[in-house]
C-alpha cells in the first residue's frame, strides 16, 4: 500500500483555514485541479456520510465520502467511493494545527491507497504534487485574495538558551507555561546509557528560532546505527537524558533573524550532528538544513540523506573507486551497504556482496552486486578469493567491525584498501599495524562529522545524491516504518540485523508499517 504525507504552513489563522476546508463541497473554489463539485442527495456538505461528486480539470470524475469530521481537532477523513482515476482503497486525512509563535496554520494532508502494478511511483507523485501540493498553493492564493495580509509569518528573535526542551515524562503531558512561544510536540529521550529499553516518549517544546536558526515541524525521521551508538554511550554525543537522532525531514515553520536561504513552508532535511532528531518539532542552526528538490519527497529524504552522504564520501573521498576495481561490500542489503552496491555498480566496478543471510541475497543482486557470498561450508575468505582468482580485492567497505575485520584484511590484494566505517558487531579493538605492512595495505576509519563539517561539504554531497536519485543511478527502499513512540522496537530490529533498506520513525498521526 502506498502512503503519501505532505504538509504546509498557511499564513492565515487556523479558524479561517478551517472554515474553508470543513465545507466538504467547497474545493472547486480553491483547488486548481477541481473543475466543479456537488453533494449527492442534497446532503449538508459537513455531514458525515456526505458524498461529493466532482469533475477534475483533466476530465475525470471522482466521488469522495466524508468519513469523520472534528471541529475540536480541526480534522476530517474521507475515502474515494468511485473514480475514473485508478486509486484503490484510498483513505485520506486532513488535520490543522495552530503555529503558536504566529497567527498561522500548519496543515497536514496524508493518505494511503493502492495503485496498478508498475504505476506506484506515478500515482504517488500524482497525489503528492497534483492534489496535495497544488491544493496547498490554491488555498493560500484563495485566502490571500479574500483576506490579504500585509506580511507573511513573523519570525521570532526571542533570545533563548535551549533550542529544544523535553518537558515531561512518558505521560506526554506539557503545559504552555514551559515556553509561551514554544511549539509543542512529542519526542524520544535516552534516560541513561543502555539497551533499547532506555528509550521513552516525552513531550518536547521547540523554542522560537534565534538569529541564524530555523524551527521545523518534522514528519519523517531516519533510523541509523549511529543512533544505537549514541543510546549505548559508545559515542559520547549525548548526555542522558538526551534526545538521539541525526536525520530528519519536515517543513520550516519560522526563521530567526538573518536567515535568508530558507523561508516558512520550505521542505527541508538534515543529516548531521548535534543529535536531537527524534522529535516532531525542532529548532536548529539553519546552516545545517538543506532545501529539498521537487523530485525528493520528505520520506525519501529522511530515509536516504545520511546514508547517501556516507556512501558518496566513501566512494569519492575516502576511496575514489575506479571502474576497473573490485570491491567487497558487507551488508549489501542494508541502508548504506545497498547504496554502496548500487553506486559502485553504476561506476563500473565489480561488486562482491557479503551478507549473513541467504534471504538477503536477492536484494543484494537486485542492487547490482556481481557476486554475493554467504556463510557456508567454505569460509568468506575462500569464497572471495575464488571469485578473484586468488588475487584479492582492491577495496573492502566494512561496516561490521569486530567479526569481519580479519577476513577483510585477508581478502585484500597487495596495496589494497580496508575502509572500516562501522562496527555493528562490536569494536575492532587494538590491532598490530605490522599485519598491514605485510601486504602494504591501507586502512581508513572515516568519521562522518569530518565530511559534513561545513554547509559547503553537505551541499556538494547532497547535489550528487539528489542527482543520482533523479537519474535512477541509485534508489532508496523504505522497508520498515515505525511510529516515533515505537523507537525502542525499531532499535531492537536494527540491532538484530533484521532490517533491510531504510527504516523511518514517523511522528504521531502518520501511518507506520513494520514490514
Amino acid at each position: 500500500m502506498i502512503h503519501v504525507y505532505e504538509s504546509a504552513i498557511i499564513d492565515q489563522p487556523i479558524s479561517r483555514v478551517w472554515d474553508l476546508l470543513r465545507d466538504f463541497n467547497a474545493h472547486d473554489k480553491w483547488h486548481p485541479a477541481v473543475a466543479s463539485s456537488t453533494v449527492q442527495d442534497n446532503r449538508a456538505a459537513d455531514q458525515v456520510g456526505a458524498v461529493r461528486d466532482f469533475m477534475l480539470t483533466t476530465g475525470e470524475r471522482v466521488c469522495e465520502q466524508l468519513l469523520k469530521l472534528s471541529d475540536c481537532h480541526y480534522s476530517f477523513s474521507y475515502t474515494i467511493t468511485e473514480s475514473d482515476v485508478p486509486l484503490h482503497n484510498y483513505v485520506a486525512h486532513v488535520e490543522l494545527k495552530p503555529v503558536t509563535s504566529s497567527d498561522a496554520t500548519f496543515w497536514r494532508w496524508t493518505s494511503k491507497f493502492d495503485a496498478p502494478d508498475g504505476r506506484e511511483d506515478e500515482f504517488r507523485e500524482l497525489v503528492a504534487t497534483g492534489i496535495y501540493r497544488s491544493g496547498f498553493q490554491g488555498a493560500r492564493e484563495f485566502l490571500q485574495r479574500h483576506f490579504p495580509l500585509e506580511q507573511g509569518i513573523p519570525s521570532s528573535t526571542t533570545p533563548h538558551t535551549h533550542t529544544q526542551q523535553a518537558v515531561s515524562s512518558s505521560t506526554g503531558n506539557s503545559t504552555h507555561d514551559t515556553n509561551l512561544n514554544g511549539l509543542e510536540g512529542k519526542g524520544i529521550v535516552v534516560s541513561q546509557y543502555g539497551d533499547a529499553s532506555v528509550l521513552s516518549e516525552v513531550a518536547t517544546v521547540a523554542a522560537p528560532p534565534a538569529a541564524g536558526e530555523v524551527r521545523l515541524q518534522q514528519d519523517a525521521i531516519g533510523l541509523n546505527f549511529i543512533d544505537v551508538y549514541c543510546r549505548s554511550g559508545y559515542f559520547n554525543l549525548i548526555d542522558p537524558p538526551g534526545i538521539p537522532g541525526m536525520e530528519a525531514a519536515g517543513i520550516v515553520v519560522d526563521c530567526g533573524a538573518g536567515v535568508t536561504r530558507l523561508k516558512p513552508g520550505d521542505r527541508v532535511a538534515y543529516a548531521c550532528a548535534p543529535p536531537g532528531a527524534y522529535t516532531s518539532v525542532r529548532t536548529l542552526n539553519a546552516d545545517l538544513v538543506m532545501s529539498l528538490p521537487e523530485h525528493i519527497d520528505n520520506r525519501r529524504a529522511a530515509a536516504v540523506m545520511l546514508k547517501g552522504i556516507t556512501a558518496w564520501f566513501l566512494l569519492n573521498r575516502v576511496h575514489h573507486l575506479q571502474a576497473d576495481e573490485t570491491a567487497l561490500i558487507y551488508a549489501p542489503a542494508g541502508g548504506v551497504g545497498k547504496l554502496l552496491v548500487q553506486w559502485a555498480s553504476h561506476l563500473g566496478a565489480t561488486v562482491i556482496g557479503a551478507t549473513s543471510s541467504a534471504a538477503k541475497v536477492d536484494a543484494a543482486q537486485r542492487a547490482g552486486a556481481t557476486h554475493v557470498v554467504t556463510p557456508g561450508q567454505k569460509s568468506l575468505v575462500d569464497q572471495v578469493m575464488e571469485l578473484v582468482d586468488g588475487n584479492g580485492v582492491d577495496v573492502v567497505f566494512d561496516a561490521v567491525g569486530r567479526d569481519t575485520f580479519e577476513y577483510s584484511r585477508e581478502v585484500l590484494r597487495p596495496g589494497g584498501h580496508l575502509v572500516s566505517y562501522g562496527q555493528a558487531s562490536g569494536d575492532i579493538g587494538m590491532k598490530d599495524i605490522g599485519e598491514f605492512a605485510a601486504k602494504s595495505l591501507q586502512l581508513s576509519r572515516p568519521n562522518y562529522g569530518h565530511y559534513t563539517d561545513t554547509r559547503e561539504n553537505v551541499s556538494q554531497a547532497c547535489d550528487a545524491l539528489w542527482g543520482a536519485l533523479q537519474r535512477d543511478e541509485i534508489s532508496v527502499d523504505i522497508d520498515q516504518t515505525f511510529a516515533l513512540s515505537e523507537a525502542a522496537d525499531a532499535h531492537r530490529l536494527l540491532e538484530a540485523g533484521k532490517t533491510t533498506g531504510s527504516t523511518l520513525l514517523l511522528p504521531e498521526g502518520i501511518g507506520a508499517t513494520h514490514g
